[in-house]
Protein backbone atom coordinates (compact mmCIF):
# COMPACT_ATOMS: atom_id res chain seq x y z
CA UNK A 1 0.00 0.00 0.00
CA UNK A 2 2.87 2.49 0.72
CA UNK A 3 4.56 1.17 -2.28
CA UNK A 4 1.49 2.44 -4.40
CA UNK A 5 0.85 5.63 -2.48
CA UNK A 6 4.93 6.60 -3.19
CA UNK A 7 4.16 5.91 -6.73
CA UNK A 8 0.74 8.12 -7.29
CA UNK A 9 2.74 10.81 -5.13
CA UNK A 10 6.25 11.06 -7.61
CA UNK A 11 4.11 10.44 -10.61
CA UNK A 12 3.29 13.72 -10.96
CA UNK A 13 6.83 14.64 -10.44
CA UNK A 14 8.35 12.70 -12.90
CA UNK A 15 6.09 13.33 -15.61
CA UNK A 16 6.85 17.10 -15.26
CA UNK A 17 10.51 15.88 -15.81
CA UNK A 18 9.56 14.21 -18.64
CA UNK A 19 8.03 17.60 -20.25
CA UNK A 20 11.05 19.54 -19.57
CA UNK A 21 13.50 16.74 -20.94
CA UNK A 22 11.39 16.83 -24.23
CA UNK A 23 11.52 20.63 -24.91
CA UNK A 24 15.18 21.44 -23.84
CA UNK A 25 17.52 20.71 -26.69
CA UNK A 26 21.32 19.59 -27.15
CA UNK A 27 23.56 20.91 -30.05
CA UNK A 28 26.85 19.68 -30.47
CA UNK A 29 29.18 21.64 -32.41
CA UNK A 30 32.24 20.01 -34.26
CA UNK A 31 34.75 22.71 -34.77
CA UNK A 32 38.06 21.82 -36.38
CA UNK A 33 41.25 23.91 -34.16
CA UNK A 34 42.22 23.07 -31.11
CA UNK A 35 40.24 24.17 -27.74
CA UNK A 36 43.28 26.71 -27.23
CA UNK A 37 43.16 28.35 -29.86
CA UNK A 38 40.97 31.86 -29.88
CA UNK A 39 38.75 30.44 -32.64
CA UNK A 40 37.62 27.46 -30.28
CA UNK A 41 37.60 29.39 -27.10
CA UNK A 42 35.26 31.99 -28.63
CA UNK A 43 32.73 29.07 -29.98
CA UNK A 44 32.92 28.04 -26.06
CA UNK A 45 31.93 30.93 -24.74
CA UNK A 46 29.40 31.75 -27.21
CA UNK A 47 27.80 28.37 -26.36
CA UNK A 48 28.21 28.63 -22.38
CA UNK A 49 26.63 32.17 -23.25
CA UNK A 50 23.50 30.74 -24.79
CA UNK A 51 23.13 27.52 -22.37
CA UNK A 52 23.07 30.11 -19.19
CA UNK A 53 20.71 32.81 -21.16
CA UNK A 54 18.26 29.93 -22.17
CA UNK A 55 18.19 28.09 -18.45
CA UNK A 56 19.65 24.81 -20.69
CA UNK A 57 16.64 25.07 -23.09
CA UNK A 58 18.90 25.16 -25.45
CA UNK A 59 22.53 23.62 -24.51
CA UNK A 60 25.27 23.72 -27.17
CA UNK A 61 28.38 21.11 -26.33
CA UNK A 62 31.34 22.34 -28.71
CA UNK A 63 33.68 19.55 -30.17
CA UNK A 64 37.27 21.15 -30.78
CA UNK A 65 40.39 19.56 -32.76
CA UNK A 66 38.11 17.75 -35.06
CA UNK A 67 36.88 15.00 -32.27
CA UNK A 68 33.06 15.07 -33.28
CA UNK A 69 33.55 15.90 -37.64
CA UNK A 70 37.20 16.77 -39.20
CA UNK A 71 37.12 20.14 -40.58
CA UNK A 72 36.49 19.09 -44.29
CA UNK A 73 33.23 17.26 -43.06
CA UNK A 74 31.73 19.69 -41.21
CA UNK A 75 30.19 21.93 -44.08
CA UNK A 76 28.34 18.82 -45.23
CA UNK A 77 27.21 17.71 -41.55
CA UNK A 78 25.90 20.93 -40.71
CA UNK A 79 24.18 20.86 -44.46
CA UNK A 80 22.46 18.00 -43.86
CA UNK A 81 21.73 18.25 -40.33
CA UNK A 82 24.19 15.24 -38.95
CA UNK A 83 25.57 18.92 -36.84
CA UNK A 84 22.96 21.36 -35.88
CA UNK A 85 26.11 24.10 -35.48
CA UNK A 86 29.13 24.09 -36.69
CA UNK A 87 32.42 26.23 -37.48
CA UNK A 88 33.93 26.25 -40.91
CA UNK A 89 36.76 28.13 -42.39
CA UNK A 90 34.84 29.55 -45.17
CA UNK A 91 37.32 29.55 -48.00
CA UNK A 92 37.58 25.99 -47.90
CA UNK A 93 34.17 25.59 -49.45
CA UNK A 94 35.62 27.78 -52.53
CA UNK A 95 34.51 24.46 -55.15
CA UNK A 96 31.13 25.01 -53.80
CA UNK A 97 30.72 28.62 -54.88
CA UNK A 98 33.23 31.60 -55.79
CA UNK A 99 31.73 33.75 -53.00
CA UNK A 100 33.28 31.63 -50.44
CA UNK A 101 36.87 32.26 -51.29
CA UNK A 102 36.13 36.18 -51.14
CA UNK A 103 38.51 37.22 -48.35
CA UNK A 104 41.32 34.65 -49.99
CA UNK A 105 41.85 36.67 -52.88
CA UNK A 106 45.09 38.09 -52.48
CA UNK A 107 45.63 41.75 -51.36
CA UNK A 108 42.01 42.55 -51.83
CA UNK A 109 41.65 43.08 -47.81
CA UNK A 110 44.61 42.97 -45.75
CA UNK A 111 43.84 44.89 -42.77
CA UNK A 112 41.48 44.05 -39.75
CA UNK A 113 39.71 47.25 -40.98
CA UNK A 114 39.17 46.42 -44.45
CA UNK A 115 38.43 42.74 -43.81
CA UNK A 116 35.20 43.91 -41.76
CA UNK A 117 34.07 45.99 -44.79
CA UNK A 118 34.77 43.37 -46.95
CA UNK A 119 32.65 40.89 -44.36
CA UNK A 120 29.73 43.50 -44.57
CA UNK A 121 29.77 43.60 -48.57
CA UNK A 122 29.53 40.22 -48.57
CA UNK A 123 27.07 39.44 -45.93
CA UNK A 124 23.82 39.52 -47.98
CA UNK A 125 25.44 37.39 -50.83
CA UNK A 126 27.03 34.85 -48.15
CA UNK A 127 23.65 34.65 -46.14
CA UNK A 128 21.44 34.27 -49.17
CA UNK A 129 24.01 31.57 -50.52
CA UNK A 130 23.93 29.32 -47.27
CA UNK A 131 20.35 29.54 -47.37
CA UNK A 132 19.97 28.25 -50.68
CA UNK A 133 22.11 24.90 -48.85
CA UNK A 134 19.90 24.63 -45.85
CA UNK A 135 21.98 26.97 -43.62
CA UNK A 136 22.37 30.45 -42.14
CA UNK A 137 25.56 32.10 -40.90
CA UNK A 138 25.50 33.26 -37.03
CA UNK A 139 29.20 34.87 -37.11
CA UNK A 140 32.18 35.32 -38.61
CA UNK A 141 35.92 35.78 -37.34
CA UNK A 142 38.93 36.29 -38.80
CA UNK A 143 42.41 35.30 -38.64
CA UNK A 144 45.09 37.22 -38.17
CA UNK A 145 46.65 38.12 -41.69
CA UNK A 146 48.71 35.33 -44.18
CA UNK A 147 52.42 35.28 -44.36
CA UNK A 148 54.62 32.33 -45.77
CA UNK A 149 56.23 29.52 -43.59
CA UNK A 150 59.37 27.67 -45.06
CA UNK A 151 62.05 25.87 -44.20
CA UNK A 152 64.86 27.61 -46.09
CA UNK A 153 64.98 31.76 -47.12
CA UNK A 154 62.58 33.05 -49.97
CA UNK A 155 63.75 35.92 -51.68
CA UNK A 156 61.25 35.43 -55.26
CA UNK A 157 58.24 33.35 -55.98
CA UNK A 158 60.90 31.21 -58.04
CA UNK A 159 62.18 29.64 -54.64
CA UNK A 160 59.00 28.06 -54.34
CA UNK A 161 59.48 26.07 -57.34
CA UNK A 162 58.76 22.27 -56.56
CA UNK A 163 58.56 22.82 -52.93
CA UNK A 164 55.89 20.73 -51.01
CA UNK A 165 53.05 23.25 -50.36
CA UNK A 166 50.45 22.41 -48.18
CA UNK A 167 46.74 23.95 -49.30
CA UNK A 168 43.62 25.10 -46.90
CA UNK A 169 41.63 25.69 -49.52
CA UNK A 170 41.16 26.31 -53.25
CA UNK A 171 43.05 29.28 -53.33
CA UNK A 172 45.78 28.40 -51.52
CA UNK A 173 46.26 25.36 -54.01
CA UNK A 174 46.12 28.03 -56.95
CA UNK A 175 48.82 30.03 -55.37
CA UNK A 176 50.93 27.72 -55.25
CA UNK A 177 50.45 26.31 -59.16
CA UNK A 178 51.06 30.01 -59.53
CA UNK A 179 54.06 29.68 -57.98
CA UNK A 180 55.52 26.55 -59.13
CA UNK A 181 54.93 24.73 -55.82
CA UNK A 182 53.28 21.10 -55.22
CA UNK A 183 50.11 21.20 -53.30
CA UNK A 184 48.53 19.09 -51.31
CA UNK A 185 45.36 19.88 -49.13
CA UNK A 186 45.96 18.97 -45.50
CA UNK A 187 43.05 20.01 -42.34
CA UNK A 188 44.69 21.09 -39.48
CA UNK A 189 44.26 18.68 -37.14
CA UNK A 190 46.62 16.39 -39.55
CA UNK A 191 49.10 19.20 -40.23
CA UNK A 192 52.08 18.44 -37.30
CA UNK A 193 52.19 14.78 -38.26
CA UNK A 194 52.46 16.41 -42.23
CA UNK A 195 55.54 18.59 -41.06
CA UNK A 196 57.14 15.50 -39.25
CA UNK A 197 57.08 13.31 -42.12
CA UNK A 198 58.44 15.86 -44.76
CA UNK A 199 54.91 15.24 -46.71
CA UNK A 200 55.00 19.39 -46.46
CA UNK A 201 57.83 22.02 -45.89
CA UNK A 202 56.26 24.99 -46.71
CA UNK A 203 52.76 26.91 -46.49
CA UNK A 204 50.83 30.05 -45.87
CA UNK A 205 48.64 30.95 -42.65
CA UNK A 206 48.50 33.21 -39.97
CA UNK A 207 50.86 33.29 -36.65
CA UNK A 208 47.90 32.12 -35.16
CA UNK A 209 48.63 28.51 -36.63
CA UNK A 210 51.97 28.40 -36.41
CA UNK A 211 52.27 29.13 -32.64
CA UNK A 212 49.32 26.65 -32.64
CA UNK A 213 51.32 23.35 -33.84
CA UNK A 214 55.00 24.79 -32.64
CA UNK A 215 55.89 25.13 -36.38
CA UNK A 216 59.17 26.24 -35.37
CA UNK A 217 59.86 22.64 -34.80
CA UNK A 218 59.74 21.98 -38.71
CA UNK A 219 60.50 25.26 -40.64
CA UNK A 220 62.87 28.53 -39.88
CA UNK A 221 61.16 31.34 -41.97
CA UNK A 222 58.10 33.27 -41.70
CA UNK A 223 57.33 36.03 -43.46
CA UNK A 224 54.66 37.99 -42.78
CA UNK A 225 52.83 39.17 -46.16
CA UNK A 226 49.64 40.81 -44.69
CA UNK A 227 48.36 38.86 -47.67
CA UNK A 228 44.89 38.21 -46.82
CA UNK A 229 42.85 38.00 -43.44
CA UNK A 230 40.32 34.52 -43.99
CA UNK A 231 37.64 34.32 -41.68
CA UNK A 232 35.93 31.38 -40.26
CA UNK A 233 31.95 31.14 -39.68
CA UNK A 234 29.74 29.88 -37.28
CA UNK A 235 26.80 27.86 -39.60
CA UNK A 236 23.43 26.51 -38.71
CA UNK A 237 21.28 24.17 -40.01
CA UNK A 238 18.07 25.92 -40.72
CA UNK A 239 15.52 23.03 -39.84
CA UNK A 240 17.32 22.95 -36.39
CA UNK A 241 17.08 26.97 -36.38
CA UNK A 242 13.73 26.81 -37.00
CA UNK A 243 12.80 24.32 -34.51
CA UNK A 244 13.66 27.08 -31.82
CA UNK A 245 11.17 29.66 -29.94
CA UNK A 246 11.27 33.19 -31.04
CA UNK A 247 12.99 33.71 -27.95
CA UNK A 248 15.67 30.70 -28.58
CA UNK A 249 16.36 32.62 -32.08
CA UNK A 250 16.90 35.81 -30.37
CA UNK A 251 19.38 34.65 -27.70
CA UNK A 252 21.12 32.90 -29.95
CA UNK A 253 21.67 35.65 -32.40
CA UNK A 254 22.51 38.22 -29.53
CA UNK A 255 25.65 35.78 -28.56
CA UNK A 256 26.37 35.62 -32.12
CA UNK A 257 26.68 38.90 -32.15
CA UNK A 258 28.75 39.33 -28.97
CA UNK A 259 30.49 36.55 -30.44
CA UNK A 260 31.74 38.27 -33.95
CA UNK A 261 32.42 41.33 -31.87
CA UNK A 262 34.80 39.37 -29.14
CA UNK A 263 36.51 37.33 -31.85
CA UNK A 264 37.30 39.87 -34.00
CA UNK A 265 39.06 42.30 -31.10
CA UNK A 266 40.74 39.03 -30.07
CA UNK A 267 41.98 38.60 -33.34
CA UNK A 268 43.54 41.89 -33.92
CA UNK A 269 45.22 42.01 -30.50
CA UNK A 270 46.55 38.61 -30.46
CA UNK A 271 48.43 39.18 -34.42
CA UNK A 272 51.42 40.65 -33.32
CA UNK A 273 51.42 38.63 -30.25
CA UNK A 274 52.06 35.56 -32.51
CA UNK A 275 54.66 37.21 -34.78
CA UNK A 276 56.69 38.10 -31.62
CA UNK A 277 55.99 34.19 -30.51
CA UNK A 278 57.44 32.57 -33.65
CA UNK A 279 60.42 35.24 -32.71
CA UNK A 280 60.99 33.64 -29.40
CA UNK A 281 60.72 30.47 -30.75
CA UNK A 282 64.08 31.09 -32.98
CA UNK A 283 62.20 32.06 -36.01
CA UNK A 284 63.57 34.61 -38.16
CA UNK A 285 60.09 36.83 -38.89
CA UNK A 286 59.95 39.53 -41.28
CA UNK A 287 58.28 41.02 -44.19
CA UNK A 288 58.26 39.70 -47.86
CA UNK A 289 61.07 41.49 -49.83
CA UNK A 290 60.23 43.54 -52.80
CA UNK A 291 61.10 40.69 -55.73
CA UNK A 292 58.79 38.27 -53.61
CA UNK A 293 55.87 41.23 -53.16
CA UNK A 294 56.16 42.08 -56.55
CA UNK A 295 55.52 38.22 -57.98
CA UNK A 296 52.89 37.90 -55.25
CA UNK A 297 50.93 40.49 -56.35
CA UNK A 298 51.54 39.49 -59.45
CA UNK A 299 49.65 36.34 -58.70
CA UNK A 300 47.33 37.98 -57.04
CA UNK A 301 45.84 40.02 -59.90
CA UNK A 302 45.48 36.72 -61.62
CA UNK A 303 43.96 35.18 -59.08
CA UNK A 304 41.84 37.97 -59.19
CA UNK A 305 40.65 37.81 -62.47
CA UNK A 306 40.16 33.80 -62.55
CA UNK A 307 37.83 34.56 -59.58
CA UNK A 308 36.22 37.45 -60.88
CA UNK A 309 35.37 35.02 -64.77
CA UNK A 310 33.73 32.48 -62.37
CA UNK A 311 32.04 34.78 -60.03
CA UNK A 312 30.32 37.16 -63.31
CA UNK A 313 29.05 40.09 -62.62
CA UNK A 314 27.30 39.64 -59.17
CA UNK A 315 31.15 38.93 -57.93
CA UNK A 316 32.39 42.55 -59.65
CA UNK A 317 29.83 44.41 -57.73
CA UNK A 318 30.19 42.74 -54.86
CA UNK A 319 34.23 43.75 -55.11
CA UNK A 320 33.10 47.39 -55.93
CA UNK A 321 31.05 47.26 -53.60
CA UNK A 322 33.55 47.13 -50.90
CA UNK A 323 35.98 49.33 -52.82
CA UNK A 324 33.48 52.11 -52.31
CA UNK A 325 32.86 51.82 -48.19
Amino acid sequence: MIKKLLLLLTAPLALSFGVANSDSQKWDMPLAYSATNYQSENAAAFAASVTEATGGSLTIVTHPGGSLYKGDEIFHAVRTGQAPIGERLISAEGNEDPLFELDTLPFLATSFEDAKKLHEAAKPELQALLASKGMMMLYAVPWPPQGIYNKSPINSAADMKTVKFRAYNPATARLAELMGAVSTTIEVTDLTQALATGQVESMVSSGSTGYDIKIWKYVDFWYDLQAWLPKNMVIVNLDAWHDLDEAAQNIVLNAASEAEANGWAKAESLAQWYAEQLAANGMTVQPGGDQLMNDLRKIGDIMTMEWLERAGASGEALINAYKSM
